[in-house]
């Protein structure tokens, strides 16, 4: 409700009242003032106003400007090539020829790898910190959880180096060799480095924003569902089936679309691990390249003004991907957590 100023209220003394002419006397006379203020407090408001509206609208020019930047410097591309530059494999600085193919199909494998192998744990995760776990350990694994989003990928990047490649070398693809060789999926020599080991690498750098939001999602189904599935004789596994994963399945997979989202623009730690390769790869242990990490490889090399403008088109592509994917996610993940009372964890 708002607060009306404050008034000052004058009367006119008993002398003044009493000498009019006629004898006669008259009523005190109060008059109300207003203090001043009010426009200083409209003044306030506007300009308060005026200065959210500009954070918020600053935040959307710095995005159409990246896009107009992005589209100006990759105008030789774009005119040069076209739509053949997304269906051609070929990477050639030396014969002017460029594709995308290569690169997008290593941006994708990479990112549903990293998937595969993060969602899982993700979701165990997130149901262990939100239903199982007892509260004395609740809030130190969530704390580990999301420390390791906190962690440079240059870190992981080296870790994947010198620790993960090694194993991967000497032990894991050979296993896999031996066991799931007939598949096709593990053909070709055990290098350590390839489409694996960056898909490893991003499960561990997306599994904490995917259990996060997951969290997040499952703590906004209310109470009554669980109760309600309770009453009627579940059992535990039963009433975190029905009457919460059921509930939060369109969060979850929000949250997983915004897990790839991450991965999709993965740059460092994929550079240091997937090999560097400008061709499709033939197996999940083969090198090969992304989006990102070749943009970041030759960028810095790029002496043609058409490799400098393939370059930027890659990026162009990249950029766009991300908008789509992470747009998407947050519309799943606003459409269930939207009005919901959230559970707290304590």
């Amino acid at each position: 409700m708002p607060v009306l100023p404050k008034t000052k209220v004058r009367k006119e003394s008993p002398q003044a009242a009493s000498s009019s002419g006629n004898g006669s006397t008259k009523k005190p006379t109060i008059v109300f003032r207003r203090e001043t203020g009010q426009s200083e407090g409209r003044i306030a408001d506007t300009a308060f106003k005026v200065l959210v509206f500009a954070c918020a609208i600053s935040l959307l020019t710095v995005v159409v400007l990246i896009l107009l930047q992005l589209v100006r410097q990759s105008e030789l591309s774009l005119h040069k090539f076209g739509l053949r530059f997304l269906s051609t494999d070929a990477w050639n600085p030396v014969t002017g020829r460029f594709g995308a193919l290569a690169f997008v199909f290593g941006t994708i494998v990479s990112s549903f790898l990293g998937l595969l192998i993060a969602v899982p744990l993700s979701l165990g995760t997130a149901l262990f910190l939100t239903e199982l776990c007892p509260p004395f350990l609740r809030r130190i694994l969530g704390t580990m959880v999301e420390l390791l989003a906190a962690i440079p990928s240059v870190i992981y990047g080296l870790w994947g180096i010198f620790v993960l490649a090694p194993v991967l070398r000497l032990y894991v693809e050979p296993w896999l060799q031996n066991y799931l060789g007939w598949t096709g999926l593990f053909s070709g020599p055990p290098l350590g480095v390839g489409m694996l080991a960056a898909g490893i690498i991003l499960a561990i750098m997306i599994l904490p924003i995917v259990a996060s939001v997951t969290r997040e999602v499952i703590l906004a189904v209310p109470s009554q569902q669980r109760e309600a599935v309770l009453a009627l004789g579940a059992t535990r596994w039963e009433t975190l089936r029905m009457g919460v994963l059921r509930n939060a399945r369109v969060g979850i997979v929000g949250a997983i679309i915004l897990g790839l989202g991450r991965a999709i623009g993965e740059t460092m730690a994929v550079t240091m691990v997937i090999g560097n390769s400008s061709y499709i790869p033939k197996s999940l242990i083969a090198p090969g390249n992304t989006l990102a990490s070749v943009v970041a490889l030759e960028f810095a090399e790029a002496v043609d003004d058409l490799h400098l403008s393939s370059l930027v088109e890659l990026a162009l592509v990249l950029f766009g991907i991300t908008l789509i994917v992470n747009a998407i996610a947050r519309l799943l993940v606003w459409s269930v957590t939207r009005g919901a009372p959230a559970r707290t964890l304590a």
